[in-house]
């Protein structure tokens, strides 16, 4: 379902870190950290003498149970050879949070500090627009079935993540959704009629605008799938592609300069 984080006081402090539920991130950082240990030849115990931590928390941040805090990362690289591997890798871990797909994760952070978010959707209504009621339908429909605690952590995570449309007055939202995601009358008439209640209200403010795709458009500029795209207070663009099972953050100039050209496109 789409839409889909030195000596003995160190250790402690990282070992309070304790990760319930695991991210990819952390899982593949643990990795590589336990593979640049292994092509060194350093022992757990061994390397845990050169970074100051406990050998149990070296083994619990190779297994990707717990986050590394930066003394941790810092230590790790020059331990085994300074090659920025770790240091690069650190920017983009995320602990595990209940409700949201690990895959975005990473691109829930970023919403955080987002100034312009633009989103286009031709599957479902997007996650900031939904209503609980349309959030409920959406897991109702998910398969395998889901449990009911993650359909509440679910339908938590994503009141959590609407709170940017109240908290970021100053954030540009603006999002395009075909016409057939209200056609589809997902969890029934009554679901949907509230739903576009609930669209018209949370699009009413002058930062966040709505704009319908014609089902029967002629032309069309993003026929590859939904896209999603930011800008840091930097001036940085990234966006994010997300399908069955799976999600990627995408950072390469080129490729978001075109998610950007088809997003314009379509807007206009």
């Amino acid at each position: 379902m789409a839409e889909g984080v030195g000596g003995v006081a160190e250790a402690s402090a990282c070992e309070a870190e304790r990760e319930p539920d695991p991210s990819d991130s952390l899982r593949t950082f643990g990795a590589v950290v336990q593979a640049l240990r292994e092509h060194a030849g350093v022992s757990r115990a061994e390397f845990a003498e050169l970074v100051r931590f406990s050998k149990h928390t070296v083994e619990s941040v190779e297994l990707g149970r717990r986050m590394p805090d930066s003394a941790f990362v810092e230590r790790a690289e020059e331990a085994l050879g300074n090659t920025g591997a770790l240091r690069h890798s650190a920017r983009f871990l995320t602990r595990g949070e209940a409700g949201l797909a690990a895959w975005f994760r990473q691109w829930a952070r970023l919403e955080r500090r987002a100034v312009s978010l633009w989103t286009y959707e031709c599957r479902l209504a997007p996650g900031l627009l939904q209503l609980v009621g349309y959030m409920r339908a959406l897991c109702d429909n998910d398969i395998p079935p889901m449990s009911d605690d993650d359909l509440e952590a679910t339908v938590q995570a994503r009141l959590e993540r609407q709170r940017l449309l109240v908290e970021c007055p100053s954030t540009t939202f603006d999002f395009i959704v075909e016409e057939s995601v209200f056609m589809r009358r997902l969890g029934g008439v009554e679901v949907t009629r509230d739903l576009i209640d609930h669209i018209l209200v949370a699009v009413a403010p002058r930062n966040v605008t709505l704009q319908i795709m014609p089902a029967d458009a002629e032309f069309h500029a993003c026929m590859a799938g939904p896209i999603q795209l930011l800008e840091t207070p930097d001036g940085t663009w990234r966006g994010y592609s997300e399908g069955q099972e799976n999600g990627r953050l995408i950072t390469d100039p080129k490729q978001v300069s075109r998610l950007h050209a088809r997003y314009a496109r379509l807007r206009s």
